[in-house]
């Protein structure tokens, strides 16, 4: 038992395991590379970093084919400290030593908690209209809206975890009952063809019987992880009541899509399904949009968004200027300059991050630069100290 035990912990502290995770580690980032032309910087972060195992698919079934880096990561993590605790006494020799590997403990934590806790969202602000919502870049959420009080909006989401799995959804505002009856991550959307149209040429039948359903034709697509490109989610809901069932309904999130409203005891319902919107207690304008680009070529040079930062209460009401690499740090998020719409200048987006742990990250490079330094210097000066003792032995001599 005791030699189990030990083999186990001989296995943890060891330099050969050190070196062998800093292999396979920088063959995942040479793959992940690789990779990037394929699925994009999202995709290749689920993929290959913020996940245990590399899956890739051979006939159809996710089959495991590499370490990913939460196995990887977490391992390198638990050898550090493992070696640490077991193999190192300190001593003002190593107080560089022991910087370095406590700074790169942080550097491992502080990825893993930015795989877990950050958030990321964009906002898109037209000149003039305020703003107080971001949009998730992958979420979805299906939103059913009362607009019967002229005064305000009473607003029911369902998210798209729930329509994944199906079933029958009940919220306590809503009189009707929400029965999913398919869901399809990606999808295409486009106009059905005419009754009219030459034989061959018929399209297939559609379970919408409300709405702009009927004269669509969705396609599920595969989900697609580029960075330029995004999932358009589709769903076929049914609306049930104590009375019978409102008819079923296509709701996708296509921009293109017109609003669909349903119109039931007396109340007037809108019914979208949209990215996830993460509201805010103040609300952003865009005053201007700055866009310059290299002389004689559409290859952007700079940038940026004159912002107005305002709250219900007048406690803030200021102007900001975000542009590349100075963004906007305000109650929690960072607001970073990400795009524009070529030919108008009268439309910015914005990236809108929550990560708690963005601080970690510089901490634990300026405690490794630091500790670099520091056993350098604690090297060299025990290199001139021994100098100076083996020249005062020779004087002696």
């Amino acid at each position: 038992m005791n030699d189990v035990i030990r083999q186990f912990r001989d296995f943890f502290v060891s330099l050969k395991l050190t070196v062998v995770l800093l292999v396979l580690g920088m063959i995942l980032v040479f793959g992940a590379t690789l990779d990037q032309t394929n699925l994009g910087v999202w995709g290749i972060q689920t993929k290959w970093f913020r996940s245990f195992f590399v899956l890739q698919e051979i006939r159809g079934v996710p089959v495991p084919v590499f370490p990913g880096g939460y196995f990887i990561g977490g391992l390198l993590l638990l050898n550090l400290l493992a070696a640490h605790i077991y193999r190192f006494k300190f001593a003002w020799k190593k107080a560089g030593i022991v910087l370095t590997h406590v700074g790169l403990i942080m550097l491992l934590i502080g990825e893993l908690l930015t795989g877990i806790l950050q958030d990321d969202f964009s906002m898109r602000l037209v000149q003039g209209e305020p703003k107080n919502y971001s949009e998730s870049y992958r979420g979805n959420e299906l939103a059913i809206i009362d607009t019967t009080n002229p005064d305000f909006d009473d607003v029911v989401v369902i998210p798209e975890g729930l329509l994944a799995k199906g079933g029958v959804v009940q919220h306590p505002k809503l009189p009707f009952r929400v029965s999913i009856k398919e869901f399809h991550p990606n999808s295409n959307l486009r106009a059905r063809a005419p009754s009219t149209a030459p034989m061959g040429a018929s399209e297939p039948p559609t379970p919408a019987t409300q709405g702009v359903g009927l004269n669509a034709v969705m396609t599920p697509l595969r989900m697609t992880y580029k960075q330029d490109e995004r999932n358009l989610p589709a769903a076929y809901i049914e609306l049930l009541t104590a009375e019978g069932t409102l008819g079923t309904w296509l709701v996708t999130a296509d921009t293109r899509m017109p609003e669909q409203i349903v119109e039931h005891n007396g109340h007037t319902y809108s019914v979208a399904l949209r990215f996830t919107r993460n509201y805010k207690p103040y609300t952003l304008t865009l005053q201007k949009f700055s866009h310059d680009v290299y002389a004689g070529t559409d290859i952007p040079k700079n940038f940026s968004s004159q912002i107005r930062l305002t709250t219900p209460d007048g406690r803030d009401d200021r102007e900001v200027l975000i542009y590349m690499n100075n963004p906007l740090r305000y109650a929690g998020l960072t607001f970073y300059q990400a795009s524009f719409e070529p030919g108008n200048d009268k439309v910015t987006v914005l990236q809108v991050v929550r990560n708690p742990g963005w601080l970690l990250p510089y901490l634990a490079c300026s405690l490794i630069a630091i500790g670099l330094v520091a056993q350098f210097c604690i090297h060299l000066a025990g290199f001139f100290g021994k100098r100076r003792r083996i020249a005062a032995a020779a004087a002696a001599a």
